[in-house]
C-alpha cells in the first residue's frame, strides 16, 4: 500500500511539473487619464474607473503588442510600462 501511495504520489508530481504555469495578462484603459498599459493578472483589477481593452493575453510581450495596437489606434492617450 505504501509503494502505491508513493507511486501515485510521483505520477501526480510529474502531472503537475509537465503542465506549463499559465499567467494572464491584461491590457487596461484608465479613463481618468486615457492612459493603458499591461496588467499582470486580468482577476486582480486596480481601484478607479478603467475600461478593459483586452484580457487573458497569454505572455506579457502579447500584451505590448496589444498596447501598441491600441496606441495606433488611437484608443489610448499614452502607455505606461
Amino acid at each position: 500500500m505504501k509503494r502505491f501511495a508513493l507511486a501515485l504520489g510521483v505520477v501526480a508530481l510529474g502531472i503537475a511539473a509537465s503542465v506549463p504555469a499559465r499567467a494572464d495578462f491584461a491590457v487596461l484603459k484608465f479613463k481618468d487619464t486615457g492612459a493603458c498599459r499591461a496588467w499582470f493578472d486580468h482577476a486582480a483589477k486596480p481601484w478607479g474607473n478603467y475600461q478593459v481593452l483586452w484580457v487573458s493575453t497569454p505572455t506579457w510581450d502579447a500584451a505590448q503588442t496589444k498596447g501598441a495596437y491600441a496606441m495606433k489606434h488611437h484608443w489610448c492617450k499614452d502607455w505606461y510600462k
